[in-house]
């Protein structure tokens, strides 16, 4: 083994320890708990009745079904998780069939099943659908991890041994740049990059700095010399996005994947849909309609059991199955005609497992957000392509780990990091569009070497005019320290929360909007983004400050999330609530600082910070920033606006 076999031999058993904690966390959650404590955490529908059974595109069944009693439970159903229909009836053996949901509703659902039929029990009653532990994605990064792991003198080898540092990338010195007038010098600069790259290229963009745009612009060029390219992201909303950014630069996509799991706004770009559009799909309608009766006729013998009865149902659903194979052959030809007609084929990396591109190869895959993707997904979607270009910033969030020894040993560690560490393939982007430079700054001097530079359009972005009102200062620091705003744990998740802290942030925050409201400086709908690192705190921002009079008000739209949930997105105005208040100076995930980076990078034009100086200032990177604080003089003593 050479020193790339070995270390993907390590990030292998890392991800088995991955999926053996994420499974035990599963069962240690659902499987010990009863059917009534599933149903109280939402985990569980129970009792159901079966409300219409139809079957979709690729001729899949789906059922819709619909709680049969009233609660007020969570609802942790959504849209492509994976579910079991099951039986309570005593006097059947364990019964139970996989789906995938389709659509949700409060006490509707539909349910895709890979079944042809639904089973004879389902007819009995006592029906429940439960969430299930999907080991899907294992078993695609673990095929990829070991194909990448015994490639031997092929592509894949030379482009395994790159990435991971092992060998030299090459580009070509010999092109002549590209000059695309709606990009910025450094955006450029990135362009030509990936023109150049024979192996792999970064396009690396901080917070703000119109990373989506240079890709889209690189995906662009790039198809003026290759027929097609994939597209990838780790996660749905990323491929959603991409997806319509590429659409309206007027390029033919596809979108794979399953609708359940897509946008709705994106499904026209999906294959399913475009398959519908086909010129030959008429003939898949007709096959499918005469299916359906011949499944419709073998349904009156559903209570009639005897031999006569059971040959003869045989025989009805055989036909219906030749029909349904007719209209498969027909659909597969649609599909590889589509295919092979599209410019740009988009998919999640686990997604490019797709059974309808296999055998399909691309000179070149782009992967967004490739700094929040597990390495062994990365793969997956790197063993299509001849080349590879990321885009991300290793700066903000890290893909999610369960397990915590996993996270440790090295499996948060991105192969966009390894790769942005180890070669020399990078190009950042530095002139950012978002926030005005005060809020950029700390982030710009912390993470990127401050070399960012904001945009003369949004360098003093402000709500307000500053000579009148103090408050419309981009930056201010609300320090609880001393009020004895005490943080709490919440017994039931064992989340942290400071509720005093958020009645705080509550009060601060409707004195702003009445200011901002009254001054004529700012007359567009203002956006207002509220985010604390902790869910219990969320939670109980969402419970009470909805309570408030402005939040009906139409010059406002407002959201409340945790730092993960606003990843990507941007506001007029954000509030950070960080909740911890302690003697001991403990922060807990106030340690991660790409998360803090996050938080701190989401406003345009005025960022408010809620926190404990005392708490927080045993930290090296909270000291900086609390140098910064002063430095610009944003901070404030909470007193001030206790009683405001």
């Amino acid at each position: 083994m050479n020193n790339s076999q070995e270390e993907l031999a390590n990030v292998l058993a890392l991800l088995e320890t991955e999926m053996q904690e994420d499974r035990l966390l599963y069962k240690s959650k659902l499987e010990a708990m009863s059917l009534s404590s599933k149903k109280e955490d939402g985990q569980v529908w129970y009792p159901i009745s079966i409300t219409d059974t139809y079957y979709g595109m690729g001729d899949r069944l789906i059922i819709e079904l619909q709680k049969n009693y009233e609660n007020e439970s969570p609802n942790q159903f959504q849209s492509g998780k994976v579910v079991k229909l099951f039986s309570a009836n005593e006097e059947e053996d364990k019964q139970e069939i996989s789906g995938v949901v389709n659509w949700v509703r409060q006490k509707v659902m539909k349910v895709v099943f890979f079944v042809d039929d639904l089973p004879d029990w389902a007819y009995k009653g006592k029906l429940g659908v439960e969430l299930q532990f999907d080991e899907t994605a294992y078993k695609e990064m673990f095929s990829a991890l070991k194909e990448v792991q015994n490639a031997r003198n092929n592509r894949i080898a030379k482009l395994r041994d790159v990435l991971l540092g092992n060998a030299k990338p090459q580009f070509d010195s010999r092109l002549n740049d590209v000059v695309i007038q709606d990009l910025n010098e450094s955006q450029n600069k990135a362009l030509n990059n990936v023109l150049r790259a024979h192996d792999v290229a970064i396009i690396h963009g901080p917070p703000g700095t119109g990373k989506t745009t240079t890709l889209v612009e690189a995906i662009y060029e790039v198809l003026k010399s290759e027929e097609q390219i994939l597209v990838c992201a780790a996660s749905n909303a990323a491929v959603d996005y991409l997806t319509e950014k590429i659409a309206r630069k007027g390029l033919n996509v596809v979108r794979m994947g399953n609708p359940a799991r897509i946008s709705e706004d994106q499904l026209q770009y999906t294959l399913d849909v475009q398959v519908s559009g086909h010129k030959e799909y008429k003939r898949i309608k007709e096959l499918r309609k005469q299916a359906n009766e011949f499944r419709n006729l073998a349904l009156k013998y559903k209570r009639n059991f005897g031999r006569e009865e059971r040959e003869q149902r045989k025989m009805v659903l055989r036909e219906a199955r030749k029909m349904g194979e007719e209209a498969g052959h027909i659909e597969s030809y649609i599909i590889d005609d589509l295919l092979a007609g599209a410019q740009v084929i988009t998919s999640t990396l686990v997604g490019a497992a797709n059974h309808n591109l296999n055998g399909k190869y691309f000179q070149t895959v782009f992967i967004d957000e490739a700094a929040q993707a597990l390495e062994p997904a990365t793969w997956i979607a790197i063993l299509k392509a001849e080349r590879v270009i990321f885009a991300g910033d290793h700066k903000q969030l890290p893909p999610t780990i369960k397990s915590f020894e996993a996270s440790k040993n090295g499996l948060s560690v991105t192969l966009f990091e390894k790769c942005i560490q180890r070669q020399k393939v990078d190009v950042m982007l530095t002139m950012q569009y978002r926030m005005n430079e005060q809020i950029m700054r700390f982030s710009s001097r912390q993470f990127y070497n401050n070399e960012l530079e904001a945009d003369e359009k949004v360098k003093n972005h402000l709500l307000g005019n500053p000579d009148e009102l103090e408050l419309f200062n981009a930056v201010s620091f609300l320090d609880t320290a001393g009020c004895g705003y005490h943080e709490k744990t919440d017994p039931k998740t064992l989340s942290t929360l400071n509720p005093e802290e958020a009645d705080l942030l509550g009060t601060y925050l409707e004195k702003l909007l009445d200011l901002v409201k009254s001054n004529s400086f700012e007359k567009n709908k203002v956006s207002v983004g509220i985010i604390s690192p902790y869910k219990a705190q969320v939670e109980y921002l969402k419970n009470q400050i909805p309570l408030k009079e402005y939040f009906q008000d139409d010059k406002f739209t407002f959201s409340i999330n945790t730092i993960d949930g606003f990843q990507g997105q941007e506001r007029d105005i954000i509030l950070i609530s960080l909740v911890r208040s302690n003697e001991k100076g403990e922060i807990g995930f106030l340690s991660d600082i790409r998360r803090m980076n996050v938080a701190l990078t989401r406003a345009k034009k005025k960022l408010i910070i809620i926190g404990d100086s005392s708490t927080l200032g045993n930290n090296a990177f909270y000291k900086h920033f609390m140098n910064y604080i002063e430095e610009i003089g944003a901070y404030h003593s909470a007193f001030e606006y206790i009683n405001w």
